[in-house]
């Protein structure tokens, strides 16, 4: 049986006192819609709908980057929950499989949960997510007979029996795209908000002799974004999962809580990370590497026995072959490190490539924007950079050479030469103390009126 996703992306989220559409605002620097949409890929889907409203055009371009082909509609008015759905029902037309509906808030779906869904689905007409609630507060209840869900009951119209029961209703369901449909064209807006809720649909279809049941998950998987707070918590749980993956599979983390992860953040075995390391988005470290403390990693690959920091920066494009260096306070953006180069101290390596074995001193830089254009830099293997060296892009330093200290590089420096690039040094005696002497008396004058 194919399978479609209808993710309900229609909300503002008032109380996030934001601009920024809610499912927009990001989990682990991903936006929450992507965590659902990745969530519900499990399933394969055949079709994929997005329910935009507030903020619909920068909703459908955060989708339609995490899958091109993902159907994107608007809910002018939210009206409700079944409405929402509602607008679906073109995007879907000569669908006939299942329709799961996902939130584009709820961005821990698990894959076997969305797997028992389906499963479910065999054996009844309409599929309810359900949870257990440590504490139950205002959710609706599940009222279940056996495998049966017989009703749905809102806290405000539940009897002291119906709110002593914990098992809960998360809004997610799955059912035929026909019966789907057809169910909600039954649902009414008669209720204090006017509004049209998918809730009723267990009413109407157990009315209709159709069979009805829930299946549970663990409450982590339903939590909801709907304000800072609840952002904050989510990435919190989001962080403490990752964390525990990665010690799980051999990675050691000297501080676990001080190292913030990205969604698809990958590390491997025996890699080390030291306290208060930053991983951005599309991050891969290979087996055995180490990351010091305090360094920042975005949009790079660092490759096995390879060490960086502390206090070191990679930004997109920087690849680090195995057994590099990057020490402190050091950039490297759009470049590569070939294996043995060492990086160590207070450097900018950006748009280049550093060849194998090569040592760049403290303080060199390579000036690779000309206030217009990015240039390259090319370092040949085994040179030396002498500290305080800039390399003015373009400009290529051949194997084996050699950059005094202090040197500025505006050509190329053929392999095994020396370029000595600085100007003249003059000394002046006796210049320093009257140079003193002359700043303290103007300051003085200077300070006497005031």
């Amino acid at each position: 049986m194919s399978t479609a996703l209808v993710i309900l992306a229609a909300g503002k989220g008032t109380r996030m006192n934001s601009d920024i559409p809610k499912v927009l605002h990001p989990i682990a620097q991903v936006p929450m819609l992507v965590h659902a949409m990745r969530a519900g890929s499990v399933l394969a889907p055949e079709r994929t709908v997005i329910v935009t409203g507030h903020g619909a055009e920068a909703v459908a371009k955060v989708a339609q980057a995490e899958d091109e082909d993902a159907r994107i509609v608007v809910q002018d008015q939210q009206l409700g929950t079944a409405h929402a759905v509602a607008q679906a029902r073109a995007a879907l037309d000569g669908f006939t499989g299942d329709v799961v509906v996902l939130y584009g808030d709820t961005p821990f779906l698990q894959p076997d949960t969305l797997e028992r869904m389906i499963a479910a689905r065999a054996d009844n007409d309409l599929v309810i997510l359900g949870f257990e609630a440590a504490d139950p507060a205002r959710y609706g209840r599940l009222v279940m007979n056996g495998d049966a869900l017989e009703r749905i009951v809102e806290f405000k119209d539940a009897s002291d029996e119906d709110r002593a029961i914990t098992f809960c209703n998360s809004g997610l369901l799955a059912c035929d795209a026909g019966t789907l449909f057809d169910l909600i064209d039954a649902v009414g807006n008669d209720n204090a908000s006017g509004e049209y809720y998918l809730t009723d649909l267990v009413e109407i279809a157990r009315d209709r002799g159709l069979k009805v049941t829930a299946v549970s998950c663990d409450e982590a998987q339903t939590l909801g974004v709907n304000s800072r707070a609840d952002l904050a918590a989510a990435d919190a749980v989001f962080q403490a999962r990752a964390r525990a993956d990665l010690l799980d599979l051999g990675v050691t983390l000297m501080a676990p809580e001080t190292v913030y992860l990205a969604a698809d953040t990958v590390i491997g075995r025996d890699t080390v990370i030291e306290p208060n390391v930053v991983f951005g988005p599309g991050v891969t470290v290979e087996s055995g590497a180490t990351i010091r403390a305090f360094s920042h990693l975005e949009g790079c690959h660092v490759s096995r026995g390879a060490v960086v920091g502390p206090y070191a920066r990679l930004r997109p494009g920087a690849e680090l072959a195995e057994n590099t260096r990057i020490g402190n306070f050091v950039e490297i953006k759009n470049a590569e490190i070939a294996e043995g180069a060492k990086v160590n101290h207070l450097s900018y390596v950006g748009d280049a490539s550093v060849g194998a074995g090569t040592n760049i001193g403290a303080g060199t830089i390579t000036c690779n924007y000309d206030g217009v254009m990015k240039h390259r830099t090319v370092i040949g293997e085994n040179v030396f950079v002498g500290s305080n060296t800039m390399l003015v892009a373009p400009v290529t330093v051949g194997s084996g050479a050699m950059t005094a200290t202090g040197t500025i590089v505006t050509r190329d420096v053929e392999p095994d030469a020396l370029a000595v690039g600085r100007a003249k040094q003059e000394n002046k005696p006796g210049y320093a103390r009257k140079l003193f002497e002359m700043l303290k008396a103007k300051k003085a004058r200077r300070d006497k009126g005031a």
